[in-house]
């Protein structure tokens, strides 16, 4: 008489940022829903001030994990799903940071703790893409992340090197108001040269710009309107200097447009009417490349990512799956 062999049950990681998570109630949370869904034991991985996630990450693939919750801020969520590139493995995402960029993206419920670990145990798969950027670096020596929603130079990275410690714990990520205000008033537009999908170089002198593979940021600012997490393509905006009303062109190009009159067919029809793009505009591309005569700050989903002369941006598609919930 032959055994049945013994199926082996799924087990959960879950990489967490100390100082953004509060384990009691996460670990209770996991606790319940891991039990009901009849999965084996959670096992626990910190991050470290070294250490994004990246490589807590590692350890939990090497040790089997058949999913990878990840409990923290925009750097936290972002330093996983780099480990997880092309893995197979998913990742459930547990918004506890200031921005939350990709869960918002997502839909992930901001707040509801149990909703996003339901996803971890009962969830569905996506396939979304990757943003992959090589830095290059005043020695000329590079080095490559990936990015799932923004990457920029320009303003946003100026601003995010500015955000004071102390007033972005205090208000989140309104924070960044006072440190765009800040840099607006003081810096100057930035010239750069640019290449879409490996064509000619060119230039031009913006405000920022800015490599997008989703387009929804904190406030429900809708900077890239027609950006999608799985097209397989990134979204690239430019935001422009043009006379002395410019931040006002901008602001009522993303705030107005994209975020008021796009919501409707009629004010989607007033949009094709004006057409507006002197002051903002996009472009989609498969790859994108940037450089600037001097170092320059650059960011990756929030944090900032030291100086840069140059950075080259590509898509992978289809390079990360996320665990969500259907009705996100």
């Amino acid at each position: 008489m032959t055994s049945t062999p013994t199926r082996q049950q799924p087990s959960a990681a879950v990489v967490y940022h100390p100082l953004k998570t509060e384990l009691p109630k996460l670990r209770a949370e996991i606790a319940t829903q891991e039990h009901a869904a009849g999965w084996g034991a959670t096992r626990w991985y910190e991050t470290a001030e070294e250490d994004a996630g990246l490589g807590a990450a590692r350890r939990a693939l090497a040790d089997g994990a058949s999913v990878v919750i990840a409990s923290g801020g925009d750097g936290t969520i972002r330093a996983v799903a780099e480990a997880l590139r092309g893995t197979g493995v998913p990742l459930v995402v547990v918004p506890q940071g200031t921005g939350n960029l990709l869960a918002r993206n997502l839909g992930v419920p901001l707040g509801r703790l149990s909703e996003a670990i339901k996803a971890a145990f009962t969830g569905v798969n996506r396939a979304i893409d990757l943003g992959v950027l090589t830095i290059v670096r005043e020695d000329e020596s590079e080095d490559q992340h990936v990015f799932l929603v923004l990457a920029g130079m320009g303003l946003d990275a100026r601003t995010i090197s500015a955000t004071r410690a102390t007033l972005k714990k205090r208000l989140g990520w309104l924070a960044y108001v006072d440190a765009g205000v800040r840099t607006m008033l003081n810096d100057k537009p930035l010239q750069i040269h640019f290449s879409v999908d490996g064509a000619e170089m060119k230039s031009i002198s913006v405000f920022t710009v800015m490599i997008g593979n989703c387009g929804l940021m904190p406030g429900g600012v809708l900077l890239i309107p027609d950006a999608k997490m799985d097209d397989g393509l990134l979204d690239v905006v430019a935001l422009k200097p043009l006379g002395a009303f410019s931040w006002l062109r901008i602001w009522n190009k993303i705030g107005w447009e994209n975020g008021v009159l796009r919501k409707s067919k009629a004010g989607r029809k007033i949009i094709d009417l004006v057409n507006d793009t002197r002051n903002v505009t996009y472009v989609q591309a498969k790859s994108y490349a940037v450089s600037v005569p001097t170092p320059e700050p650059i960011q990756l989903d929030g944090d900032d990512f030291g100086f840069a002369l140059a950075a080259n941006g590509r898509v992978d598609p289809g390079a990360l799956i996320v665990r969500v919930l259907p009705e996100w």
